[in-house]
């Protein structure tokens, strides 16, 4: 009798299971596909690399969390070039895409409208190695008087010009360990074309200093330069006017002498004890 009883709870539990299990089938069912299958890369991608067939790879993701501009095809990215760093596993997205039909190298990486120009740095210029790849940095001019009677550099000015701009590559290379600080002798930065002439003015007229910003911060900083007068405390120095130059007046030619006249012909006229020169 206990037997008949145990076996009919249990018969009826694997019931209830098996109706809970069809339920939820059906209500997973009607939730629509589970995920979908988008291309990740399967090996690290450095930044202006041709994509190859052997770095890619599907794999399943979560339809509701699908990233914009994800890629199901594998063979749309046939010939196309890295804008940016793809790690391992990370989804490859358009916007870390060239447009098609961009050869490699670093003009795959630079933005449309934009420029890539390369600046003379040193360790101290260069904010001892840590300006790399993908940072922001500003630019910084001091400007030395041209004017050799201003004594003690008094007229300099220390200026920043340029905000925000992007570290394309460092030396020759344009992915380097972002962990690791190198010191160069060059870097390249990303510019617009009015950006790039404003640089190549400051650098023939003054020296010039990179200074690493935060990545996230954009916000200007609308600073009015230092000077040796504002650094040190001391009252601005106004240039003097230079003395005014005078000239002598024009002096009025004296006039010519008259010249006298050339003699005219006459004669000697005698009246008794009067003689008179008569002219013709």
């Amino acid at each position: 009798m206990r037997n008949s009883r145990a076996i009919l709870i249990i018969g009826v539990a694997l019931l209830l299971a098996l109706g809970a299990v069809v339920l939820a089938a059906k209500w997973m069912g009607e939730q629509g596909p589970a995920g979908t299958r988008v291309v990740v890369a399967a090996a690290d991608i450095g930044q202006g690399a041709r994509i190859l067939p052997a770095s890619l790879q599907l794999a399943d993701w979560p339809a509701g969390a699908l990233p914009p501009g994800a890629i199901t095809d594998m063979k749309l990215l046939e010939g196309r070039i890295a804008r940016g760093d793809i790690a391992r596993g990370e989804p490859v997205l358009e916007s870390k895409l060239a447009p098609a039909g961009t050869l490699g190298g670093l003009s795959a990486v630079v933005a449309s409208g934009k420029r890539a120009m390369t600046v003379r740095v040193n360790d101290v210029v260069g904010v001892a190695g840590f300006a790399l790849p993908g940072n922001y940095v500003d630019i910084l001019v001091n400007l030395a008087p041209s004017n050799s009677d201003l004594a003690q550099n008094a007229g300099s000015i220390s200026k920043i010009v340029l905000e925000r701009i992007l570290v394309l590559a460092v030396a020759q290379e344009s992915a380097v360990d972002d962990s690791k600080p190198r010191v160069v002798n060059a870097v390249t930065l990303e510019l617009t074309p009015d950006q790039v002439e404003k640089l190549d003015l400051a650098r023939s007229i003054g020296s010039l200093s990179l200074v690493l910003r935060n990545q996230v911060e954009a916000q200007p900083a609308n600073t009015t330069g230092a000077t040796r007068e504002s650094v040190l405390g001391l009252p601005a120095v106004t240039a003097k006017a230079p003395a005014p130059v005078y000239e002598p007046a024009p002096r009025t030619p004296s006039p010519a002498p008259r010249q006298p006249s050339a003699p005219r012909d006459g004669v000697l006229v005698i009246r008794g004890l009067d003689a008179a020169s008569q002219s013709f």
